[in-house]
Protein backbone atom coordinates (compact mmCIF):
# COMPACT_ATOMS: atom_id res chain seq x y z
CA UNK A 1 0.00 0.00 0.00
CA UNK A 2 1.51 3.31 -0.69
CA UNK A 3 0.84 6.18 1.92
CA UNK A 4 1.42 10.25 0.65
CA UNK A 5 0.98 12.40 3.80
CA UNK A 6 0.69 15.86 2.85
CA UNK A 7 0.78 19.92 3.82
CA UNK A 8 0.17 22.60 1.79
CA UNK A 9 1.47 26.28 3.03
CA UNK A 10 -0.64 29.54 2.18
CA UNK A 11 -0.32 33.29 1.58
CA UNK A 12 -2.79 35.48 1.27
CA UNK A 13 -4.14 35.75 -2.01
CA UNK A 14 -3.76 39.27 -2.92
CA UNK A 15 -5.02 39.51 -6.83
CA UNK A 16 -8.49 37.90 -5.42
CA UNK A 17 -8.19 40.60 -2.49
CA UNK A 18 -8.03 43.38 -5.25
CA UNK A 19 -10.91 42.01 -7.16
CA UNK A 20 -13.29 41.74 -4.33
CA UNK A 21 -12.74 44.50 -1.87
CA UNK A 22 -12.44 48.07 -2.96
CA UNK A 23 -12.65 50.15 -6.32
CA UNK A 24 -10.10 48.20 -8.12
CA UNK A 25 -8.18 50.89 -9.34
CA UNK A 26 -7.25 52.03 -6.22
CA UNK A 27 -6.66 49.18 -5.22
CA UNK A 28 -3.75 48.31 -7.71
CA UNK A 29 -1.88 51.57 -5.90
CA UNK A 30 -1.73 49.35 -3.22
CA UNK A 31 0.86 46.93 -2.01
CA UNK A 32 1.11 43.20 -1.75
CA UNK A 33 1.39 43.96 2.47
CA UNK A 34 -1.18 46.47 2.17
CA UNK A 35 -4.02 44.13 0.41
CA UNK A 36 -3.65 41.73 2.38
CA UNK A 37 -4.34 43.56 5.68
CA UNK A 38 -7.38 44.88 3.71
CA UNK A 39 -8.21 41.92 3.05
CA UNK A 40 -7.89 40.97 6.90
CA UNK A 41 -9.93 43.84 8.15
CA UNK A 42 -12.45 42.97 5.82
CA UNK A 43 -12.78 39.12 7.57
CA UNK A 44 -12.51 40.91 10.80
CA UNK A 45 -15.23 42.72 10.23
CA UNK A 46 -17.48 39.91 9.03
CA UNK A 47 -16.51 37.57 11.87
CA UNK A 48 -17.43 40.63 14.33
CA UNK A 49 -14.19 40.68 15.65
CA UNK A 50 -13.20 36.74 16.33
CA UNK A 51 -10.76 36.24 13.37
CA UNK A 52 -8.43 37.63 10.30
CA UNK A 53 -8.37 34.21 9.21
CA UNK A 54 -9.11 34.76 5.24
CA UNK A 55 -11.66 32.16 4.10
CA UNK A 56 -10.03 29.60 2.70
CA UNK A 57 -10.53 30.48 -1.14
CA UNK A 58 -8.45 33.49 -0.41
CA UNK A 59 -5.46 31.21 0.23
CA UNK A 60 -2.84 30.95 -2.29
CA UNK A 61 -0.54 27.86 -2.67
CA UNK A 62 2.91 28.75 -2.18
CA UNK A 63 4.36 24.95 -0.85
CA UNK A 64 3.17 21.50 -0.93
CA UNK A 65 5.38 18.92 1.13
CA UNK A 66 4.92 15.16 0.34
CA UNK A 67 6.31 11.94 2.44
CA UNK A 68 5.55 8.77 0.40
CA UNK A 69 6.11 5.22 1.65
CA UNK A 70 6.10 3.24 -1.24
CA UNK A 71 7.12 -0.28 -1.30
CA UNK A 72 11.05 0.19 0.11
CA UNK A 73 11.06 3.68 -0.25
CA UNK A 74 10.53 6.59 1.68
CA UNK A 75 10.87 10.27 0.62
CA UNK A 76 9.90 13.57 1.96
CA UNK A 77 10.17 16.74 0.11
CA UNK A 78 8.36 19.70 -1.67
CA UNK A 79 6.75 19.78 -5.16
CA UNK A 80 7.98 21.67 -8.01
CA UNK A 81 10.71 24.78 -6.65
CA UNK A 82 10.24 27.90 -5.13
CA UNK A 83 9.85 29.90 -8.69
CA UNK A 84 7.26 27.22 -9.18
CA UNK A 85 3.63 28.59 -9.84
CA UNK A 86 0.80 27.62 -7.67
CA UNK A 87 -1.03 25.45 -11.04
CA UNK A 88 2.24 23.62 -11.28
CA UNK A 89 2.19 22.76 -7.56
CA UNK A 90 -1.52 21.62 -7.58
CA UNK A 91 -0.99 20.06 -10.49
CA UNK A 92 1.90 17.82 -9.49
CA UNK A 93 -0.21 17.08 -6.21
CA UNK A 94 -2.94 15.62 -8.28
CA UNK A 95 -0.49 13.83 -10.77
CA UNK A 96 1.07 11.72 -7.65
CA UNK A 97 -2.30 10.91 -6.41
CA UNK A 98 -2.74 9.49 -10.12
CA UNK A 99 0.47 7.62 -10.18
CA UNK A 100 0.22 6.35 -6.69
CA UNK A 101 -3.33 6.07 -5.84
CA UNK A 102 -2.20 6.70 -2.21
CA UNK A 103 -4.07 6.36 1.12
CA UNK A 104 -3.82 10.33 1.95
CA UNK A 105 -2.86 11.20 5.81
CA UNK A 106 -3.36 14.87 6.60
CA UNK A 107 -3.17 16.55 10.16
CA UNK A 108 -6.52 18.65 9.68
CA UNK A 109 -6.65 18.22 6.13
CA UNK A 110 -10.34 17.86 5.77
CA UNK A 111 -11.05 21.19 6.69
CA UNK A 112 -8.03 23.23 5.35
CA UNK A 113 -5.77 21.88 3.12
CA UNK A 114 -8.09 19.60 0.54
CA UNK A 115 -10.77 22.51 0.49
CA UNK A 116 -7.98 24.55 -0.56
CA UNK A 117 -6.74 22.76 -2.83
CA UNK A 118 -10.20 22.41 -4.22
CA UNK A 119 -11.21 25.84 -4.82
CA UNK A 120 -7.49 26.87 -6.35
CA UNK A 121 -7.90 23.69 -8.44
CA UNK A 122 -11.10 25.38 -9.76
CA UNK A 123 -9.57 28.75 -10.00
CA UNK A 124 -6.78 27.58 -12.07
CA UNK A 125 -8.82 24.68 -14.12
CA UNK A 126 -6.57 22.36 -12.88
CA UNK A 127 -7.82 18.15 -13.68
CA UNK A 128 -7.48 15.68 -11.40
CA UNK A 129 -10.29 12.49 -12.59
CA UNK A 130 -9.08 10.11 -9.82
CA UNK A 131 -9.06 12.29 -6.85
CA UNK A 132 -12.99 13.65 -8.27
CA UNK A 133 -14.14 10.24 -9.01
CA UNK A 134 -16.77 8.74 -7.09
CA UNK A 135 -17.49 5.18 -9.29
CA UNK A 136 -16.60 1.84 -9.47
CA UNK A 137 -12.93 1.75 -11.02
CA UNK A 138 -11.49 -1.34 -12.46
CA UNK A 139 -8.51 -1.36 -9.69
CA UNK A 140 -9.99 1.11 -7.36
CA UNK A 141 -13.32 0.40 -6.55
CA UNK A 142 -13.99 4.20 -5.85
CA UNK A 143 -17.65 4.26 -5.49
CA UNK A 144 -17.53 3.20 -1.37
CA UNK A 145 -13.70 4.19 -0.53
CA UNK A 146 -13.03 7.33 -2.52
CA UNK A 147 -11.24 10.49 -1.61
CA UNK A 148 -14.49 12.59 -1.01
CA UNK A 149 -16.58 10.81 1.41
CA UNK A 150 -15.99 11.48 4.61
CA UNK A 151 -16.28 7.17 6.27
CA UNK A 152 -13.28 5.77 4.25
CA UNK A 153 -9.67 5.09 4.42
CA UNK A 154 -8.38 7.16 0.96
CA UNK A 155 -7.43 9.89 3.40
CA UNK A 156 -6.72 9.76 6.72
CA UNK A 157 -7.53 13.10 8.82
CA UNK A 158 -5.35 12.35 11.78
CA UNK A 159 -6.69 15.47 13.96
CA UNK A 160 -10.21 14.57 12.97
CA UNK A 161 -10.58 10.91 13.58
CA UNK A 162 -8.38 11.04 17.02
CA UNK A 163 -10.61 13.59 18.34
CA UNK A 164 -13.73 11.71 16.98
CA UNK A 165 -14.82 13.76 14.22
CA UNK A 166 -15.31 16.55 17.67
CA UNK A 167 -14.29 20.05 16.99
CA UNK A 168 -13.73 20.52 20.80
CA UNK A 169 -11.60 17.63 20.99
CA UNK A 170 -8.95 18.91 18.43
CA UNK A 171 -5.20 19.19 19.16
CA UNK A 172 -2.76 20.63 17.03
CA UNK A 173 -0.09 19.02 15.33
CA UNK A 174 2.47 20.72 17.31
CA UNK A 175 1.46 19.97 20.93
CA UNK A 176 0.77 16.05 19.51
CA UNK A 177 4.09 16.25 18.18
CA UNK A 178 5.84 17.65 21.08
CA UNK A 179 3.71 15.12 23.76
CA UNK A 180 5.02 12.06 21.21
CA UNK A 181 8.72 13.24 21.91
CA UNK A 182 8.69 15.15 18.08
CA UNK A 183 10.52 17.59 17.16
CA UNK A 184 7.10 19.99 16.52
CA UNK A 185 7.48 23.39 14.86
CA UNK A 186 11.09 23.94 15.39
CA UNK A 187 10.75 28.04 15.69
CA UNK A 188 8.08 28.02 12.57
CA UNK A 189 4.95 28.19 12.40
CA UNK A 190 2.06 28.87 9.64
CA UNK A 191 1.44 32.37 11.24
CA UNK A 192 4.88 33.51 9.91
CA UNK A 193 4.59 32.31 6.24
CA UNK A 194 3.35 35.46 5.22
CA UNK A 195 6.09 37.30 7.29
CA UNK A 196 8.40 35.24 5.70
CA UNK A 197 7.00 35.22 2.51
CA UNK A 198 7.14 39.49 2.29
CA UNK A 199 10.64 39.53 3.86
CA UNK A 200 12.83 37.23 2.10
CA UNK A 201 11.25 36.86 -1.56
CA UNK A 202 12.35 33.12 -3.40
CA UNK A 203 14.61 32.49 -0.33
CA UNK A 204 11.58 32.78 2.54
CA UNK A 205 9.53 30.32 0.08
CA UNK A 206 12.66 27.56 0.48
CA UNK A 207 12.12 28.58 3.98
CA UNK A 208 8.46 27.75 3.82
CA UNK A 209 8.95 24.56 1.75
CA UNK A 210 11.86 23.40 4.71
CA UNK A 211 9.34 24.19 7.59
CA UNK A 212 6.60 22.38 5.39
CA UNK A 213 8.73 19.19 5.04
CA UNK A 214 9.39 18.88 8.95
CA UNK A 215 5.53 19.22 9.35
CA UNK A 216 4.96 16.11 7.15
CA UNK A 217 7.54 14.71 8.91
CA UNK A 218 5.87 14.82 12.19
CA UNK A 219 2.80 14.21 10.39
CA UNK A 220 4.13 11.08 9.38
CA UNK A 221 5.50 9.54 12.68
CA UNK A 222 2.18 10.64 14.60
CA UNK A 223 0.44 8.56 11.47
CA UNK A 224 3.10 5.41 12.61
CA UNK A 225 2.35 5.98 16.50
CA UNK A 226 -1.72 5.45 15.11
CA UNK A 227 -0.96 2.42 12.89
CA UNK A 228 1.15 1.03 16.25
CA UNK A 229 -2.47 1.47 18.71
CA UNK A 230 -4.82 0.26 15.93
CA UNK A 231 -2.76 -2.52 15.27
CA UNK A 232 -1.27 -2.63 12.10
CA UNK A 233 2.14 -2.32 13.23
CA UNK A 234 3.73 -4.48 15.90
CA UNK A 235 5.89 -2.80 18.34
CA UNK A 236 8.62 -4.11 16.15
CA UNK A 237 7.53 -3.06 12.78
CA UNK A 238 6.92 0.32 14.29
CA UNK A 239 10.57 0.49 15.24
CA UNK A 240 11.66 -0.57 12.41
CA UNK A 241 9.93 2.06 10.36
CA UNK A 242 11.21 4.88 12.95
CA UNK A 243 14.59 3.59 12.02
CA UNK A 244 13.34 3.91 7.65
CA UNK A 245 12.87 7.41 8.25
CA UNK A 246 15.96 7.99 9.91
CA UNK A 247 18.45 6.33 8.21
CA UNK A 248 16.49 8.55 4.63
CA UNK A 249 16.86 11.67 6.57
CA UNK A 250 20.46 10.88 7.03
CA UNK A 251 21.17 9.95 3.93
CA UNK A 252 19.30 13.40 2.83
CA UNK A 253 21.78 15.03 4.71
CA UNK A 254 20.19 18.53 4.22
CA UNK A 255 20.04 21.66 7.44
CA UNK A 256 17.21 21.46 8.53
CA UNK A 257 16.25 17.67 8.00
CA UNK A 258 19.49 16.73 10.19
CA UNK A 259 18.07 19.53 12.87
CA UNK A 260 14.46 17.65 12.85
CA UNK A 261 16.90 14.36 13.49
CA UNK A 262 18.82 15.99 15.96
CA UNK A 263 15.65 17.09 18.08
CA UNK A 264 13.87 13.54 17.25
CA UNK A 265 16.89 11.66 18.70
CA UNK A 266 17.24 14.02 21.91
CA UNK A 267 13.69 13.50 22.65
CA UNK A 268 12.62 10.04 21.39
CA UNK A 269 13.66 8.39 24.68
CA UNK A 270 10.13 10.34 26.21
CA UNK A 271 7.98 8.65 24.72
CA UNK A 272 8.15 4.45 23.60
CA UNK A 273 5.74 1.94 22.42
CA UNK A 274 4.65 -0.69 24.98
Amino acid sequence: MNVLVFDIETVPDVASGRQLYGDPLEMAQLSDEDVARVMSHYRYQETEGQSEFLRLHLQRVVAISIVLRSGDQFKVWSLGEAESSEPELIHRFFEGLQKYKPTLVSWNGTAFDLPVLHYRSLLHGVSAPLYWTTENTSDGHFRWNNYLNRYHERHIDLMDMLANYQARAYVSLEQMAILLGLPGKMGMSGHKVWDTYLEKGLQGIEEIRHYCETDVLNTYLIYLRFELIRGHLTPETYAQECQRVKTALQAENKPHLNEFLQLWTQRQHTIKPS
